[in-house]
């Protein structure tokens, strides 16, 4: 089933599929396993909505999805780095104390433990029309996605670059891989970690924010499982940022088609299930085919 509306919609899911993925591979090529992308996400889109009600401006808000992500980022890693608790066991506290945090925030700040009021987007880059056809052709292109869209993109080639062509990223791998080895080097080991899981909240934050702008509200528990869905992105890409990025376009369709299909004699139910089923089979289709990092999850 492909269709130009499809895809249009399959870009546009994906989207905090990637940026959530993304941050997920930097926890764990740290060595922390980052099961709090689910709240972080949901975290990241609560506090960009109440930004945006607040100042009007949505950039704001991606803003304060950013900080919300870290700030939650920042407790996981406390939690599982200096006291070195289970880190499985903090990312699904983290998840809970997410979900009832933003319902309960949602009804003090709005009245609605539901959902939030309407809040602008954010407008389509495009170059002034006075430009001429050079303008209309590029906007025909690039004035079709929301900013953050561009954002994410541009992030996957980032990290690639970051994590595979720099000293940071090199000491980030090898933090994940061989912790004792790197801090024989001179690597303080703690510090990536942070770094690591640190830069996972900022990403997955900003892929909340992108879910509740583009949605122009927030609605509870509107993450949906996405930041589950994205560590299975992760693990089909195989730890890499471009392996990553296909595994979130695929599952992105998924949903596209779910969405598509609603309306058209399939059973709601069934419908309601592709993303999920896709996600599980992407799964048991990798299992005993990838390696993830020697220590991650370990603490140290």
């Amino acid at each position: 089933m492909f269709e130009l509306a499809i895809f249009d919609a399959a870009l546009r899911m994906a989207t905090p599929l990637i940026l959530t993925a993304l941050g997920g591979l930097f926890s764990e090529r740290s060595g922390v396993i980052n099961i709090a992308l689910e709240g972080i996400l949901l975290t990241g889109a609560f506090a960009s909505i109440v930004a945006t009600f607040y100042t009007g401006d949505p950039w704001v808000g991606a803003f304060a999805g950013i900080l919300a992500g870290v700030l939650v980022s920042l407790i996981h890693a406390i939690v599982s780095i200096v006291f070195k608790a289970d880190q499985i066991v903090s990312g699904v506290a983290i998840n809970l104390l997410a979900m009832g945090a933003t319902q309960f925030l949602t009804w003090i700040i709005w009245g609605s433990s539901a959902n939030s009021p309407p809040v602008a987007g954010m407008a389509h880059w495009t170059l002034p029309e006075s430009w001429g056809a050079l303008a209309r052709g590029v906007n025909a292109v690039i004035g079709h996605y929301p900013p953050l869209v561009y954002v994410a993109l541009a992030a996957v080639f980032v990290s690639h670059l970051v994590l595979w062509r720099t000293p940071f990223g090199l000491r980030l791998r090898a933090t994940g891989e061989h912790p004792e080895a790197v801090e024989t080097l001179g690597v303080n080991v703690r510090k990536m970690r942070f770094a690591g899981v640190l830069l996972s909240g900022a990403l997955a934050g900003l892929g909340g924010a992108f879910l509740a702008l583009n949605t122009h509200q927030f609605v509870k528990n509107m993450s949906a499982g996405r930041g589950y869905i994205a560590l299975a992105a992760m693990i089909f890409g195989k730890w890499n940022p471009l392996g990553a990025l296909a595994a979130c376009l695929l599952f992105g369709y998924a949903e596209a088609v779910q969405m598509g299909l609603q309306g058209r004699g399939v059973p709601t139910q069934f419908v309601q299930m592709i993303p999920y089923v896709l996600t599980m089979v992407a799964l048991v289709g990798v299992i005993g085919r990838t390696r993830p990092p020697a220590a991650s999850g370990k603490p140290y």
